[in-house]
């Protein structure tokens, strides 16, 4: 397998000089370049468009789109405002849901704020009837609470790999689509978990498959991992069932944008596919799944809205067209896999095996303690 010397992390998300900045992850990895983000619309526009992706960095991108978008809040109507942001932001893409999370906490925040100024103001909390608040604190307290959950993301993602790091212990690994620090605020899920085992002193290799039609692994995993100094190997998708059959991999590992109440994992297109696959040569799939990604609201994944994305990014490649002119197009973006399929779930608060209902909801609250 190739291997480097380089030692480098990246940054995807940048907050500034009161402005977002984005690497733009479209152009890699040919070009490292930064846009300059200044209010809800441009955040939703550029989560839609693909220059952040990766559910812990959308959800964490929202976040502060809105307190971008807070330095526009007009007095009396603060709410008002931050809900037509929130909006237009929760549009953006459907199935992630780190967004709508980071989206409700912010709310909350604001929430709060508005009642702390009525218990002031009439010496009493009053849940029913609130004094606005002014849009300089608002857009103070959006701020810090962006910023706070950027922070929480590269330790949840820190203390997720620590947990996960455990589970690899022969073999190479394999790894689809992208659940790095691209998909993060930093440091990542799944290649979070490879890159604690790696940091244990532990060697092995690791399979990224190119993850078709929108190339997250051949564009931007096998750069992370290149960059690491982790030995990579991109195949294609459909090299995977070749690759399991030759008892070469101990493992696969990959991240997660929503995972059900009852352990159903949604992730990118092909997911499902390799967790049969795996389950059919006897090699454990494990997910990594902060527990901002856990919807326990979600009792299962036919619950879970399947993003449906243009037909383009499967008939091009490159802005060059592949297939024939007037062929249709099936193209969903993430797929489910059933809980059964999956031999456990590392998150932030610990390895969940087995019973995933209550696993997982113990890992939710076991989390939530911890941010008071």
């Amino acid at each position: 397998m190739p291997r480097s010397n380089t030692r480098q992390d990246v940054e995807p998300i940048v907050w500034k000089g009161g402005r977002l900045h984005l690497l733009d992850q479209r152009k890699l990895p040919h070009v490292e370049t930064h846009l300059e983000l200044h209010r809800a619309a441009d955040t939703a526009r550029a989560i839609r468009d693909m220059v952040v992706r990766g559910a812990p960095a959308i959800g964490v991108t929202a976040a502060f789109g809105l307190a971008l978008e807070a330095k526009h809040f007009r007095e009396g109507k603060v709410e008002a405002d931050f809900e037509r942001a929130a909006a237009v932001l929760l549009a953006a893409r459907p199935t992630a849901v780190n967004l709508s999370w980071a989206i409700e906490r912010q709310r909350r925040v604001l929430q709060t704020l508005a009642q702390s100024a009525s218990s002031a103001k009439r010496g009493r909390l009053s849940a029913a009837k609130t004094t606005a608040v002014s849009p300089a604190r608002a857009a103070k307290a959006l701020r810090e609470t962006a910023q706070a959950m950027f922070a929480e993301d590269v330790a949840v993602n820190r203390a997720m790999g620590a947990a996960g790091a455990a589970l690899l212990k022969r073999g190479d690994v394999l790894t689809h689509c992208n659940a790095g620090a691209l998909a993060t605020a930093g440091y990542g899920t799944a290649l979070g978990v490879i890159r604690a085992s790696w940091e244990s002193g532990r060697r092995f290799g690791v399979f990224a498959t190119e993850t078709r039609p929108y190339l997250q692994g051949a564009r931007l995993t096998s750069w992370e991992l290149v960059k690491l100094g982790i030995p990579v190997t991109l195949i294609t998708d459909g090299m995977v069932g070749a690759l399991l059959a030759s008892g070469r991999v101990g493992a696969v590992v990959v991240g997660t944008d929503r995972t059900a109440a009852n352990g159903d994992v949604c992730n990118k297109i092909g997911t499902y596919t390799i967790a049969v696959l795996a389950k059919r040569h006897g090699v454990p799939f494990y997910v990594a799944a902060p527990t901002s990604s856990i919807d326990l609201r979600c009792a299962s994944g036919a619950d879970i809205p399947i993003e449906e994305r243009s037909e383009k990014e499967v008939t091009h490649i490159g802005g060059r067209r592949i297939a024939a002119e007037g062929v249709s197009v099936f193209h969903p973006a993430f797929d489910v896999t059933p809980a059964e399929l999956v031999t456990a779930i590392a998150t932030e608060s610990g390895v969940v095996r087995g019973d995933y209902v209550r696993g997982l909801a113990r890992a939710v609250k076991t989390a939530q303690k911890k941010l008071g």
